[in-house]
């Protein structure tokens, strides 16, 4: 099935249908800004309609009735929203109606399913004509003389399109007959607004025709079910992205959209076959002889039990490779006490094989359809293998056993489709109208009448006329604004038989009057709400749905109270609401089965439901299916998912199977290669042991003996864990490295010491690193926080007591593994990187943190990649005192080396000197010549100290994890060894560490560092030009970039005699020569090459040192660019800008270069006057043309800059890189002028 062209097909047909039928629309006066009153010629017989042409349009008959009714579907939706959405919304209900009722048409005739059995859309000779418009009168549809008369003149005057139309909604109407709930009658609006082509190559029909293939429709290629699942879900494509894009709740009329995902064929049969097939299963084998001896009556051993229950696991694999099963669970070996209990059940299951037309299932979130398609063939294997035929089966089927709700009407109409024809498939003659099909739509009651009521009843006693009134409005009560609710509306158990012969029994006493005008629609609309309630109350023996996934907190506040009030323990999730609700559906003893999220296995906020889970039901067996950070998902989402089948009921000790699957181990559609997949988590588990670990979670995987450990000490008597600050504003964080160091604190000890500082250490998540380091983000908490206090509103502070305690910290979320670091001193948490305060044993904990071991337990307890405080606090500790000393000397060692590592580059606070300068006083003896010293021969030292430093590291990292491996006794489950990928400290990477050491001069060039001292030396405040003796920065605070070397103080001329000063002038050429080499970019001379790197690449990489995950770029070396033709580029250090360094940018360098440029460019016409060299005069020209463009471009930037620099703007450090980057863009009319380079991803957006 080629996904991508149903994909592609569904979005674009939506779009194309919605812009038709608004144009139809459009033509009779109707659009999204309002409804248009007929023109004044407008008569009785003809309304006009003023379309913006000199010939108005007309519309006459039918068509100003359909109107009408147009206009008064609108009003109605209007009256509970605004113009424009009930305009929107039945516009798309239309263009679905139309979409639905093609698809299945295509479906039919390509089947051959069509009662004429001529093809409506298509050709079989594969003319562009379809065969009905070819041969309209063969197929038996109804047409009145006039009618025929105009389909001759439309085919002899060629009007292929006018003809189908017509045509088309004449064989849709005809297929009311055998299929009422999709083909309603179109004589409405849904037919004025039809504007269907089937010659237009940009059609819908066209597309549908071409774009899928026909296989895909083709049940004997397993079509049906998969294709129309499939159309759907990608047809709510947009719809559900602007709905989860918007700021706000989701209306009723986008929870179908939201809430939609199509549940692959694969879960589907795993689903169905382990809750309704293994009913059967049950049913077929008995007891197997294993009854009498669970109960004792035959004595057995171990052994013997054992084969016994094997012998049960190879019959019932049997059974399932003889119905097809392909994927079913047989039960794993249970102890003789749990066999005992099963077999209680057997009796049930027999009588429903016995009798097939009790066993009822149902999907509650049915979409599509597709798990009720598959439910109807295995409940066909059921039927015949008892001896019914397949036609009797299919209309029992229908009629007894399945039942189907939505509250997505167009899923309904899908739904109700692919059931019915399903059954068409065992039975030709289902499609008479007189077979009942158990799917509904949920519908609301907000509309009906209720005086009406009291006409009902006629003949009833007053005693049942009374209690059916009381239970038909209790009914109403229930379901009023149902579709918000859904099948989560618990609806009591009425007497449904009383209520249909109530709305039965009418008597208008022949009286016609105003009170009871509409009546008809009532009693239809009761009919349908008896028939959708009854569906709602009664209970299932199996229960197997793809419920909705929608945080219940982005829902209207009235389902939130409803939730709240009826599904305390399940309230986070509809699906995990439904998980409840499908609960209720079920017989005792009955199975439910569910594709859900993964998160109410281990999150906290699914604790009660899980402890519910536990105490009253079985899970049998489970497919969980994790995302893993990478690659994708069975369901084609990025967040782990758990198909999972339950027994209503629990039994003690039952081993239930789990099967693990990822992404590596299906194909590209998610289908596993095997199944079931085999790994080192197929395992069998019981529930029991689940509540032995800290909040229940659905550890399967944990061996008992694993779940003993937490019976120890938790971390959390050791470590008191905190959640951090939450500005609930970005605002108030930076970067350490855009604000001024005069008002930032790294030395706090206590809350006393912060004193009128604003800036301070803030822990708050950061990339994946052990031990030390993340040390980026500093947070406003002048005066206590008083700028947060007075205009964030949703934010928390914490008490102050806690402030700059030492302790261990972790990033919450993560992208793959949890790391853990020790806190610096000064240092404060935030809500992305809580903390644990511990001083005895702290760095014994850290060790045990950082090891395989704790990471293997909290894979048990939610291997998410969300990990909250209680998830760390709940980790079981055990104390060796044995090796207590000796894991926190490799700890402290550890320690060392991340900060050493972290501090060796520029964006650590700690930063002394560039890695490839440090090593030459530390190897003093080896670097006797100063004024030659190798940078090579600097970078393989360092080299060999970063080999040093990681060999150590994961040295110390695998030894760690031996030692706790060791104490809690998981040698089989885990190894000691550590991958490179996981050692967190940086080995040596020769172009990483060149461009760092260039960065590093820049920095120097700018004054922020200096040769003669280590360490930051400016970033505001006081300047200081006795700490600049070797190298002097440039007073300008400007340095020129430029493709040629025009200027004597470029970035180039600075760079080579920053290298000289640094390096040595008699290494100056060699050293060029290794940086260039390191570069690797264009340039036929090392110069040149490191002037295409500062020209192209030096501020895209700039930007990403200067950037931390989630707080996008800082950049503090801003470039001035005048555009693609590099006609000017200059660097600027933020720290050192004041008001008038654009209006010197522009005087001393911009108005140079063009000066320059225009010199240049009348050389270069003189070579080409005087020149006899054709080569010489080609280049001279092309030359020029290069710039005449730089030329041109920067006289328009002048005018950009000319306006900044009259503006003289002043920039506050404390406001941030974002902010300023675009106040200084910004003049004093507030006018931008864009100036900067990647403006767009740097500066904060416009408010």
């Amino acid at each position: 099935m080629n996904k991508t062209a149903i994909k592609n097909f569904a979005i674009w047909a939506r779009n194309k249908l919605i812009s038709d039928i608004s144009y139809r629309a459009g033509l009779m006066g109707i659009n999204e800004k309002g409804i248009a009153d007929a023109l004044p010629q407008s008569t009785g017989d003809t309304e006009f309609y003023d379309i913006g042409a000199a010939k108005p349009y007309s519309i006459t008959g039918d068509a100003i009735r359909q109107r009408k009714k147009l206009v008064g579907a609108i009003r109605k939706k209007e009256s509970n929203t605004d113009y424009k959405t009930a305009y929107q919304y039945i516009i798309e209900e239309v263009a679905y109606t139309w979409f639905n009722r093609l698809i299945a048409v295509r479906f039919m005739e390509v089947n051959d399913y069509l009662p004429s059995h001529i093809r409506v859309l298509s050709s079989e000779s594969g003319r562009l004509e379809p065969d009905l418009v070819a041969t309209p009168f063969d197929a038996e549809l109804p047409f009145t003389p006039a009618e025929e008369a105009e389909l001759v003149q439309l085919r002899q005057d060629n009007k292929i399109d006018e003809a189908f139309r017509i045509l088309f909604v004449k064989q849709c109407n005809a297929l009311n007959e055998i299929l009422p709930f999709l083909f309603e009658k179109t004589k409405d609006y849904t037919e004025l607004l039809i504007n269907l082509s089937v010659i237009d190559q940009d059609g819908v029909v066209y597309h549908l025709i071409h774009d899928i293939p026909e296989d895909d429709f083709n049940i004997e290629h397993g079509g049906q079910v998969e294709i129309i699942g499939w159309l759907y879900q990608y047809y709510n494509t947009e719809p559900k992205a602007a709905a989860f894009a918007k700021n706000g709740k989701i209306t009723k009329e986008e929870i179908p959209a939201v809430t939609q995902l199509f549940t692959p064929d694969w879960i589907v049969r795993y689903m169905v076959e382990n809750s309704l097939g293994r009913i059967f299963i049950n049913g077929q084998l008995g007891s197997s002889g294993q009854r009498e001896v669970a109960s004792g009556q035959l004595p057995v051993d171990s052994e013997k039990w054992s084969e016994l229950e094997k012998d049960r696991i190879k019959k019932e694999k049997e059974l399932a490779e003889k119905m097809g099963w392909k994927y079913y669970l047989p039960e794993a070996e249970q102890e003789p006490t749990v066999r005992k209990e099963l077999d209680k059940l057997v009796t049930d299951y027999s009588l429903l094989i016995t009798d097939p037309t009790r066993l009822k299932l149902i999907d509650p979130c049915m979409g599509s359809g597709h798990i009720l398609v598959y439910a109807f063939d295995v409940l066909m294997q059921i039927y015949t293998s008892v001896g019914y035929s397949e036609r009797e089966a299919a209309r029992s089927i229908l009629e007894n056993n399945i039942y189907g709700l939505d509250i997505d009407d167009r899923a309904y109409q899908l739904a109700y489709f692919a059931v019915m024809m399903k059954a068409r498939q065992y039975n030709r003659r289902i499609l008479n109208g007189e077979t009942t099909c158990h799917v509904y739509s949920i519908q609301e009651s907000n509309t009906i009448n209720r005086n009406h009521l009291k006409y009902f009843g006629a003949t009833l006693s007053d005693l049942e006329k009374n209690l059916a009134k009381m239970q038909i409005e209790g009914l109403l009560d229930t379901m009023t604004d149902a579709k918000e609710y859904g099948s989560i509306l618990n609806v009591e158990s009425y007497d449904w038989d009383l209520l249909r012969r109530f709305v039965a029994d009418l008597d208008l006493a022949g009286q016609i009057c105003m009170d009871s005008f509409g009546i008809e629609d009532t009693i239809e609309q009761l009919r349908q709400l008896i028939d959708i309630g009854e569906t709602m109350a009664q209970k299932y023996w199996v229960t197997v749905t793809n419920p909705p996934y929608a945080g219940t907190a982005k829902l209207d506040d009235k389902v939130n109270k409803f939730v709240r009030d009826n599904f305390s323990d399940s309230k986070s999730d509809l699906f995990s609401v439904m998980m409840e609700r499908c609960d209720r559906f079920t017989e005792k003893n009955g199975f439910t089965s569910l594709i859900t999220m993964e998160s109410w296995m281990f999150l906290s906020s699914f604790e009660k439901l899980r402890e519910k889970i536990n105490l009253t039901k079985t899970i049998v067996n489970m497919v969980h299916m994790p995302y893993l950070g990478k690659g994708g998902t069975s369901l084609g989402i990025n967040f782990g998912t758990a198909a999972v089948v339950m027994q209503k009921g629990y039994i003690d000790n039952y081993l239930g199977q789990y099967e693990y699957t990822v992404y590596y181990e299906c194909d590209e559609d998610g289908v596993p290669f095997v199944f079931p997949t085999k790994n080192k988590r197929w395992k069998t588990a019981r529930q029991s042991d689940f509540a032995m670990i800290p909040g229940s979670p659905v550890a399967y995987w944990v061996d008992e003996k694993i779940c003993d450990v937490y019976k120890n000490s938790l971390v959390k008597k050791y470590m008191d864990c905190k959640s951090g600050i939450m500005t609930g504003d970005d605002s108030y964080i930076r970067i350490w490295t855009e604000i001024s160091t005069d008002n930032l604190k790294l030395d706090c000890k206590t809350a006393t010491d912060m004193g009128e500082y604003r800036w301070f250490p803030l822990n708050s998540g950061g990339d994946f690193r052990y031990y030390y380091g993340n040390n980026s983000k500093v947070v406003n908490l002048w005066h206590g926080g008083a700028d947060i206090i007075a205009h964030v509103k949703n934010y928390r502070l914490r008490d102050n007591s806690y402030y700059f305690k030492k302790g261990i910290t972790w990033g919450r979320i993560t992208s793959s593994k949890i790391a853990f670091r020790e806190v610096i001193d000064g240092s404060l948490f935030g809500d992305a990187g809580p903390i644990g305060f511990i001083d005895r044993d702290r760095r014994y904990l850290l060790g045990f943190l950082c090891s395989k071991v704790a990471l293997y337990f909290l894979e048990a307890t939610n291997p998410t990649l969300n990990y909250q405080v209680r998830d760390i606090e709940n980790l079981p500790l055990l104390i060796d005192k044995a090796v207590h000393d000796s894991v926190e000397n490799m700890v402290s060692d550890a320690i060392q080396i991340e900060k050493q590592d972290w501090d060796s580059f520029e964006t650590s606070w700690d930063f002394k000197r560039h890695p490839l300068l440090a090593v030459i006083p530390r190897h003093a003896a080896l670097f006797d010549d100063i004024d030659n010293i190798d940078l090579a021969e600097c970078y393989a030292y360092w080299e060999n100290e970063c080999n040093e430093r990681f060999n150590q590291l994961k040295a110390n990292e695998e030894e760690l994890n031996r030692i706790f491996i060791d104490i809690y006794g998981l040698q089989d489950e885990l190894t000691s060894e550590v991958e490179d990928k996981d050692v967190t400290v940086r080995k040596a990477d020769l172009q990483r560490d060149i461009k760092s050491l260039i960065s590093y001069a820049v920095g120097c060039m700018f004054g922020r560092y200096s040769l003669n001292e280590e360490g930051l030396i400016y970033a505001g405040g006081e300047w200081d030009d006795s700490r600049y003796a070797t190298f002097k920065p440039y007073k300008g605070n400007i340095i020129p970039i430029t493709d040629e070397e025009y200027l004597d103080d470029d970035i180039v001329s600075r760079f080579c005699t920053w290298l000289k000063t640094a390096f040595g002038a008699k290494s100056l050429e060699t050293n060029l020569d290794f940086i260039a080499k390191a570069l690797g970019n264009k340039g036929n001379t090392s110069r040149k090459v490191i002037r295409n790197y500062f020209l192209s690449d030096f501020f895209k990489d700039h930007c990403q040192t200067y950037s931390v995950t989630g707080s996008g770029k800082r950049p503090i070396y801003w470039l001035f660019d005048s555009g693609k033709q590099n006609g000017f580029k200059a660097l600027i250090y933020l720290h050192r800008y004041n008001q008038d360094t654009i209006g010197s940018l522009r005087v001393d360098y911009l108005h140079k270069l063009q000066r320059i440029y225009e010199s240049e460019i009348n050389r270069m016409q003189d070579m080409i006057d005087h020149t006899s060299n054709a080569r010489e005069a080609a280049e001279s020209a092309k030359r020029k043309e290069k710039l005449a463009k730089q030329l041109k471009e920067c006289r328009e930037y002048d005018e950009k800059i000319g306006h900044l620099a009259l503006s003289r703007i002043e920039l506050d450090l404390d406001d941030g890189v974002k902010v300023n980057y675009r106040k200084i863009q910004t003049d004093y009319d507030g006018k931008f002028y864009e100036v900067l380079a990647d403006s767009k991803n740097i500066m904060v957006k416009e408010k």
